[in-house]
């Protein structure tokens, strides 16, 4: 009977000694809290891309517009140069060294004209 008792003496000390503190877990008000920083984190996060596809989209558009821009003021030089191209073309004698040097380069285009009005392009007076 004596091992019965000291065993019960001894979870009875056992019992009133203070225990040392567990970690709680987060209460539910910081749960909660930490979930709607969540939240917020993500819809700022989400905001931002939102903004940066946008500004992308923008960048883009601009690009395009000014790729177009390029594009119409080429057509205007090349159409401002269709008058003088007809006229270098009158005045070229086809049995002169540029003569026959650009009946060579003409055989790549679709007219003497095209040819001709790139090849004032490049080489402007």
């Amino acid at each position: 009977m004596d091992e019965i008792d000291r065993l019960l003496s001894q979870l009875k000390t056992e019992n009133e000694q203070p225990q040392p503190a567990k970690p709680n877990p987060q209460p539910p008000a910081a749960a909660q809290s930490s979930g709607a920083i969540d939240r917020l984190l993500e819809q700022v996060k989400s905001d931002y891309d939102r903004q940066d596809r946008e500004q992308e989209e923008i960048r883009q558009a601009q690009l395009k517009a000014e790729q177009l821009k390029q594009q119409q003021i080429q057509q205007q030089k090349r159409e401002a140069l269709k008058q003088t191209a007809q006229k270098w073309l009158k005045e070229l004698d086809p049995f002169s060294p540029e003569g026959l040097w650009f009946e060579r380069f003409a055989e790549k285009y679709e007219s003497k004209l095209a040819a001709a009005i790139d090849y004032l392009l490049e080489n402007p007076g």
